[in-house]
Order: structure tokens, then C-alpha cells, then sequence
């Protein structure tokens, strides 16, 4: 039997949005298959970006070393971050968009400045940064049960679906981003703790490897996008009526409700 392409892969996730997850991926990408998954979550970016979507800015995920260690992988991934994926300070995201979706509570970055170089430091990320958010993402997975990879959730846009962005952000200089204590709220109860430590040890790590890793396949980061620098604590999984609030000790604080 010939193995499964990367276009048929790419189908079988674009379908699963509204029919439903899928089994692991692993008749057409082995479970370590960077180049291969990239190449599926490229096709539905393109696709996507066919069909009107417009990608406002990017993901990092795994860059907490547990998990990169559960995944057997020594590096973060990313995904695309599209117009549409985002909710608003305060609003609402309708359960019946989301298939087994879980929040995290990240630090976000909005650049003033493009970041083409394949050397890009932590340094002139910061030197490019506009300002400095709290932000939840909503991941979700096209997987069944969460059961994934690393070329699963690379396949899969990073197991992307929404994000929260505080309408209020803060100037860079001066904040503590590693030290910078993290709370998410669940319905009045803390359901998630962490710090931006969590982040590749600095979300300014996070978003060098990402500037990096998009200069080389020539796809910059630019002015204006959003960068989702990875989450600080351990993701909660939601329930419709669920009241999520992300605060971000020294940056800010936003928050959404998971009903229709």
C-alpha cells in the first residue's frame, strides 16, 4: 500500500474542523517528521490563505522543556495565527467552534519592526517589540483525544484554534518577563500557575527562535504580528459556561467566557 501524502493528510485535518477528529497521523508521518508535518501544515496555511484568511502573526508551542521531553523532541513548533482565531478581551468563544479545547495563559508580543535576520537575538527581538500582552490560547486538536506527536501537532497548525489578547499592552523596558508570575482563573478558582520563566526560560527566547526559524524558511516575522511567546503554566481544559482569566504579574490581565 503506497504511503499517504502530505496533501491527503492535509485534507483529513481541514476535514476534521467540522467532522470531527481523526486518529493519529502516523500512516503518513513518523512521529519525529519535522519536515514532513511542516510541509502539511504549509498546504492548509496556503489553503487557507486562498479561501480569505489572513495570518496576523505566529505560535510558539512546546517551549516548556516537559513537554518537549514527553514528545521526545529538543525544540518548540509553531503555528499561524489567523484574523479570525481571535477572540476579543472580555468576549465570547461559542463551543460548537472547538472540539476538545484546552486554555493556556501565555506572555504576547505585538513587533514594530520587521525581523528578517537568521541570527536574531533576544536582544533585537526586544529592541522590535511595540508591546507586551497577557493572553490565553485556545488550543484544540484535530487528533482524537489529544493523542499526538510531534508531527501531529505540527500537521495540525501547533494545535491552534483561538487567542485572547489584552486590549492593553505595556512598553517592553522595564518589565520582568522571566520573574513575571502567572494565575489562571477557571470560574472564580485558580486553575493554572506558572511564570515566564516557563517560556524557553524568557518569552524573548521563545520569540528569537521563532523569528529565527520563520527568517530561514523565508517567512519573516513582520511589523504589526502578534507572537504568542508559549505557555506559563499547565493547560486547563474548558467546559461550556467556563469564565477564564489569565493575570500576568507586572503585565496585565484579559480574559473570555466559553459559551454560545
Amino acid at each position: 500500500m503506497p504511503q499517504v501524502t502530505h496533501d491527503e493528510i492535509a485534507v483529513r485535518i481541514r476535514d476534521a474542523y467540522t467532522a470531527g477528529p481523526v486518529p493519529p497521523l502516523r500512516d503518513g508521518l513518523d512521529p519525529l517528521d519535522a519536515a514532513g508535518a511542516y510541509a502539511v501544515q504549509e498546504i492548509n496555511t496556503r489553503y487557507w490563505q486562498a479561501q480569505g484568511r489572513r495570518i496576523v502573526g505566529r505560535k510558539a508551542g512546546l517551549t516548556a522543556k516537559a513537554v518537549q521531553t514527553q514528545l521526545g523532541v529538543d525544540q518548540p513548533d509553531f503555528g499561524a495565527l489567523f484574523a479570525d482565531m481571535r477572540v476579543a478581551d472580555g468576549g465570547q468563544l461559542d463551543p460548537a467552534l472547538c472540539i476538545q479545547p484546552k486554555a493556556e495563559a501565555e506572555i504576547a508580543f505585538v513587533l514594530a519592526a520587521d525581523l528578517p535576520l537568521l541570527d536574531t537575538t533576544a536582544a533585537q527581538v526586544a529592541d522590535a517589540v511595540a508591546s507586551v500582552h497577557a493572553a490565553i490560547e485556545i488550543v484544540d486538536s484535530r487528533i482524537a483525544d489529544w493523542k499526538i506527536t510531534f508531527a501531529d501537532t505540527v500537521a495540525d497548525n501547533g494545535s491552534s484554534a483561538f487567542f485572547v489578547l489584552a486590549d492593553e499592552g505595556k512598553p517592553l523596558p522595564g518589565l520582568d518577563l522571566v520573574g513575571a508570575a502567572m494565575e489562571m482563573i477557571v470560574n472564580g478558582t485558580v486553575a493554572s500557575t506558572g511564570v515566564g520563566a516557563a517560556a524557553l526560560g524568557n518569552p524573548l527566547n521563545a520569540a528569537a527562535w521563532l523569528a529565527n526559524t520563520l527568517a530561514a524558511r523565508g517567512e519573516p516575522l513582520r511589523a504589526g504580528n502578534i507572537l504568542l511567546a508559549g505557555a506559563l503554566g499547565p493547560m486547563v481544559a474548558l467546559t461550556p459556561g467556563d469564565a477564564v482569566r489569565a493575570e500576568v504579574a507586572g503585565i496585565g490581565a484579559c480574559s473570555f467566557r466559553y459559551e454560545g
